[in-house]
């Protein structure tokens, strides 16, 4: 008698990304380790929203670490709604928790909900738009809040001084596959701890055709 086990949607894409960093890692001596992400639409919160959310003196339940030391994707999810009432049901939450609240959107989702959402870098949230957070405790109505997070790359100090870059410069990123683009512009974040890391939204990803990348480059511009 034979069995199948269930597989994890979480593992099956944990699985599916490690491949796609090892078909890109063909690089010279020295050149540092660079990972391409695909950033999925996701949310962060205050403590104070997450109890309001998900119940008095709740915190959030991490569920699988993000590359990046000390983030994660928690067990928790929250429906978003825009205008008319339109909605995403199950939008992961990220943590740690934050000073403030933002939902983070790829184009194709601002205009499922009907948000004509700017970009911004993660954090930047003055006079943007809002929406409303439903949890299985409460609800939450962001004033502001919703961004679409412009693509940008983390790195720490040594990756800066191979690249010749510092925080707040710019660079671009080539993606060799059968939808080969180069993509501009991206902010450069360094600090001291951070691993080598492109963060771009799912339909910049899927644009590129990503999961079958040959190769990833990055350039100063």
């Amino acid at each position: 008698m034979t069995t199948t086990a269930k597989i994890d949607r979480t593992a099956v894409e944990r699985i599916v990304r490690e491949i796609v960093l090892k078909s890109v890692n063909g690089r010279p001596p020295g050149q540092p380790n660079l990972v391409v992400s695909i950033s999925a639409r996701h949310c962060h919160l205050t403590d104070q929203h997450v109890e309001t959310l998900f119940g008095p003196n709740r915190t959030l339940t991490p569920m699988k670490d993000l590359y990046q030391e000390g983030f994660y994707a928690a067990e928790e999810t929250v429906m978003v709604v825009g205008p008319r009432r339109r909605m995403l049901p199950s939008v992961r939450v990220l943590g740690p928790t934050r000073p403030d609240s933002q939902v983070e959107l790829a184009f194709t989702d601002a205009i499922s909900l009907g948000i004509d959402v700017p970009v911004r870098r993660s954090g930047d949230i003055q006079n943007t738009p809002g929406c409303v957070l439903v949890g299985p405790a409460g609800v939450v109505e962001l004033a502001q809040g919703v961004i679409r997070a412009e693509r940008h790359v983390h790195m720490n100090s040594e990756d800066a001084s191979y690249y010749g870059v510092k925080t707040g410069d710019r660079m671009s990123l080539a993606i060799e596959s059968s939808c080969g683009v180069v993509f501009r512009d991206l902010l450069v974040r360094a600090d001291q701890t951070s691993k080598l890391e492109v963060h771009i939204d799912t339909d910049e990803g899927n644009a590129a055709d990503l999961e079958n990348a040959q190769k990833c480059e990055l350039i100063k511009q």
